[in-house]
């Protein structure tokens, strides 16, 4: 596997079939850290829920769900209902929507306790999302690994995702890689994910 430690502000880190841009730190360590703190406060957190082999597993990792109406979105087995948008993500949505020149309409958020959690591989392709459209992930609290791994050819790239950081999916990403945030005992800390996206 490759792994980028600090990749290059706008480049594409996937090497073919699809566009992974790292937009650098947009955030510096104080801003991030009183973004992270509010939403860990004001953000109505909740476990997550996925049916694996017909079996209903609760996560340790809590979601939350944002938009700007009362979007449904279906993934793994389950329907969310978006919550109205909070000032401080809307704050923060309107900077991600300056570095990657696209709106949103959505925010799918992420709570990780520790490295003990994470994000088992998969695509983000459900009908519900505008078909190869942006996915913009915000990164806030401890630096984790983001990996990629071709579907067909089995090709794997992986970076860190610093505090602060931006990355953005977009085109035919979804289609041709899956994605994950694979567990680690080395890291301690929390880290909040906010997924900006493009609901139909």
């Amino acid at each position: 596997m490759d792994l980028f430690s600090c990749p290059q502000s706008d480049q594409n880190l996937l090497p073919f079939d699809g566009e992974v841009i790292y937009h650098g730190i947009l955030l510096d360590a104080n801003e991030s850290e009183r973004f992270f703190n509010v939403l860990m406060e004001k953000i109505d957190w909740y476990n997550d829920r996925s049916v694996i082999y017909g079996k209903e597993i609760i996560t340790k990792r809590k979601v939350a769900w944002y938009g700007s109406k009362d979007f449904s979105y279906t993934y793994s087995g389950f329907t969310r209902v978006a919550t109205p948008w909070i000032e401080e993500l809307l704050a923060l949505k309107q900077l991600v929507e300056l570095y990657t020149d696209s709106m949103y309409n959505s925010c799918l958020l992420n709570l990780y306790h520790s490295g003990e959690e994470g994000m088992a591989w998969h695509s983000d392709g459900e009908k519900d999302l505008v078909d190869n459209g942006s996915i913009a992930c915000l990164s806030l609290g401890a630096q984790r690994r983001f990996d990629f791994k071709h579907k067909q050819s089995g090709d794997k790239k992986g970076f860190e995702l610093a505090n602060g950081s931006l990355i953005e999916m977009k085109g035919e990403t979804q289609k041709h890689w899956l994605h994950r945030i694979a567990p680690t005992k080395k890291v301690t800390a929390p880290r909040i994910s906010l997924t900006f996206r493009q609901m139909k």
